[in-house]
């Protein structure tokens, strides 16, 4: 099985990423669960989302607190949220983040533990492939390439499908978001 835990602020499209690997994991055949953790949150606030994706039946019903992997989608939460909390050891953290490589690794400190710390600039790749700052689509690429859930043929496939579904009577959407997942796919850099 393989968790994953999504940090975001209200807005960016954690929730909705979440939700879509859910939908591309269960198109490749996988027991998934995705899931946000609800509270006062509201535009801008901190929040959190959830995957897990396995073969075998998922009977765990729970907030996921030793994750194999976590996205940040706001790096500014990187050191108020404490994302790194519970990281499994050799687990992989993806940033979205402009900044140099070097200053996103200084950033976590000796909190990234034993783990990979991987960075995708998903603001500018959205901003040039949907034309909006929503890091979610490219981001939800990054994961699943990250995860090794599926191949790229199979993964592009399957987003396409739960764009379709999701943004059917918008094209221009489905369109953008193919660019955008697309373009991740190839554009995420290991730091460490």
């Amino acid at each position: 099985m393989i968790e994953i835990r999504w940090h975001g602020r209200g807005g960016q499209g954690a929730k909705t990423a979440a939700l879509l690997l859910a939908d591309v994991g269960f198109s490749a055949g996988l027991y998934v669960q995705g899931f946000p953790e609800y509270g006062p949150e509201r535009m801008g606030a901190p929040i959190t989302a959830y995957n897990r994706l396995s073969k075998d039946e998922i009977r765990v019903h729970s907030n996921i607190y030793e994750p194999d992997m976590v996205v940040v989608v706001d790096e500014t939460l990187i050191k108020t949220v404490g994302v790194t909390e519970g990281l499994k050891p050799g687990g992989k953290l993806l940033v979205n983040s402009n900044r140099a490589p070097a200053d996103v690794l200084a950033e976590f400190g000796d909190s990234a533990g034993s783990g990979e710390v991987y960075v995708i600039d998903a603001v500018d790749i959205a901003m040039r492939t949907i034309g909006r700052p929503m890091p979610n689509a490219p981001l939800l690429a990054a994961a699943i390439r990250l995860s090794g859930i599926m191949g790229k043929d199979e993964a592009i496939a399957a987003m396409k499908d739960a764009f379709t579904e999701k943004f059917h009577s918008k094209p221009d959407v489905i369109d953008g978001n193919m660019a955008a997942v697309t373009e991740a796919w190839s554009s995420v850099l290991l730091l460490q």
